[in-house]
This record gives structure tokens, C-alpha cells and sequence, in this order.
């Protein structure tokens, strides 16, 4: 298996709604027309319905009911509209994936997505572009999956797809990584070229060409996403924590329990609030 045998197909990419073509396209567009994809979207009815459940979530604290998809894009802003109804296509068009526990794993990129979001508020990097390469990091894996399922099962007897040292592995099996495929895939449905490279490097962002803080910050993500779902203990949690790439965003190493309470052993210290309650109501995207 070859990087480019995994897209070089058309009919091996997932196939994304016209409404989630429009919104990729407008990564690129100079001038974007929120009143077409206003239009594109309330033409798709499961589609609308699901974006105002989101926009009605615990998640984004609106304070009045958002009835309309006018009012959706009003209120939430283009690219988070954008990001929720991608999260929602490719989670529909990888709905048949077989190796892969889909519930967990959609877990686990919110979690990424969530984690990278509330950690780019807080260092002032743009969070809604860091919560689209947490949603998308680790789709190459579903692509993996879904076209070259044999070599797939076989690595994933050795390790499980979301141990921690996964794309070490599978660069020492295959010659590159899911965060690879990642990346191709987002250059195939024409993503801008600095989410591409962000994505390739997410997996490791201290080796790439030029430091990224939005693949950084996805990286510390993905460490926190899987101490919840993996269920780390806080001994895990502190021997698998990336403390150079925490280092190297400048983040004090305090932003977890676990890691607060090897900080600052006697006191209570303000951390950032548990995944299942930072991420309410944001699940519906992949039902």
C-alpha cells in the first residue's frame, strides 16, 4: 500500500452532500455568499434540522432559540456553521467503516476538536480554524479502513487505532501516517494549503518543516481526548503528556487535573471543565 493508491480514485473518496462541497469551496472563495449557502442549506431538511440542534446546544449558550438557518449563520458565523455541517458529512459518508468503533471514534475527534478549541482561546490562535483540524485530523484513518481493510486489520492487532503510538507505527509499516492521508484527502476536496500541512503535521508537530501552532495545539488535543477516551489513569496521563509541545505553545502545565495536581499538589487550581460537559449537546453532529 502506497499513499497515493489510498485517493487516486475518485471512487475511493467519501462522497460529501453539495452543501458540504459549497461550504469546502468557500475556504478559497475571496468573496463568500452566506445567502447561497443559506439557500443550499435550508434546501437539505435532515441537514437544517441537525444544524439547529447544534446551534441549540449547551455548547454555544445562546441565549434565544435559533428557528431559522439564517439565524444560525447570523449567530454562530459562517465558519462554525462550516465546521458543523462538515463534521456532519463526513461523519455520513464514513458511516459504514468497518475495523473502526465509529461511536468512539467521533468521540474522540469532538474531544480533539473541543480540547484544541478551548486551548487556542486561551494563547489568541484562531479556535474556529483549530476546531476544524481537530474534527478532520484523523479521518485518514476511516480512509485506511475503507480501502485497503486487510492491511488495516492486521496493524490493528498490533496496536489500537487510537493508542498513542499509532502513526509512529504505521510510518514504520507503510511509510506514512493517517495524519498523511488526512491531508491528501483535504487536498483532493480542495482545501486551502495551509489546513493541508496542518494536518499532516498534527501527529507530529515538533518535526515539521516549520512550527504550526494550529497542529500543535490539535496534538495536545488528541493527548486529551484519548486520557478520556481510553480511560487513562492520571498516572497515564502525566507519562504520555507531550510536555515540549506544551512548552514550545508557551501553556502553563496546569490545564488538566492531572496535570495540576503534579503542578500544584495543595491547591485547587482552575482548569479546563470536563469533556462531557465542554462538548454538550455537539454530539447530534454524528448522529
Amino acid at each position: 500500500m502506497d499513499l497515493q493508491s489510498l485517493i487516486d480514485d475518485p471512487s475511493k473518496l467519501p462522497t460529501i452532500p453539495k452543501v458540504g462541497q459549497q461550504l469546502i469551496a468557500s475556504f478559497s472563495a475571496n468573496e463568500v455568499s452566506v445567502t447561497d449557502i443559506a439557500h443550499q442549506l435550508a434546501a437539505d431538511p435532515a441537514l437544517s434540522a441537525k444544524l439547529l440542534r447544534l446551534a441549540n446546544s449547551a455548547y454555544f449558550h445562546v441565549s434565544r432559540t435559533v428557528g431559522t438557518v439564517d439565524a444560525a449563520l447570523q449567530i454562530l458565523g459562517l465558519v462554525m456553521v462550516r465546521n458543523l455541517v462538515l463534521g456532519s458529512s463526513v461523519a455520513g459518508a464514513f458511516r459504514h467503516t468497518a475495523g473502526i468503533d465509529l461511536p468512539q471514534f467521533w468521540r474522540y475527534n469532538l474531544y480533539t476538536a473541543c480540547t484544541a478549541r478551548w486551548l487556542a482561546n486561551r494563547i489568541d490562535v484562531n479556535s474556529d480554524r483549530v476546531f476544524t483540524l481537530g474534527l478532520l485530523h484523523a479521518i485518514g484513518q476511516l480512509q485506511m479502513h475503507t480501502v485497503a481493510a486487510s492491511a488495516m486489520a492486521s496493524l490493528d492487532q498490533q496496536m489500537g487505532v487510537l493508542a498513542p503510538g499509532r502513526a509512529q507505527l504505521e510510518k514504520q509499516t507503510f511509510g506514512f501516517n493517517h495524519g498523511d492521508v488526512s491531508a491528501e484527502l483535504a487536498r483532493a476536496w480542495q482545501f486551502p494549503l495551509p489546513l493541508t500541512e496542518a494536518l499532516r503535521h498534527i501527529a507530529h508537530p515538533l518535526a515539521a518543516p516549520e512550527f504550526l501552532e494550529a497542529s500543535a495545539l490539535v496534538h495536545l488535543g488528541a493527548w486529551r481526548a484519548r486520557a478520556d477516551v481510553l480511560g487513562w489513569s492520571d498516572a497515564e496521563q502525566l507519562a504520555y503528556y507531550p510536555a515540549e509541545v506544551g512548552e514550545r505553545l508557551y501553556l502553563q502545565p496546569d490545564w488538566t487535573s492531572a496535570l495540576a495536581a503534579r503542578a500544584h499538589p495543595d491547591a485547587r487550581q482552575p482548569v479546563m471543565p470536563p469533556l462531557a460537559e465542554l462538548t454538550q449537546g455537539l454530539e447530534a453532529m454524528f448522529e
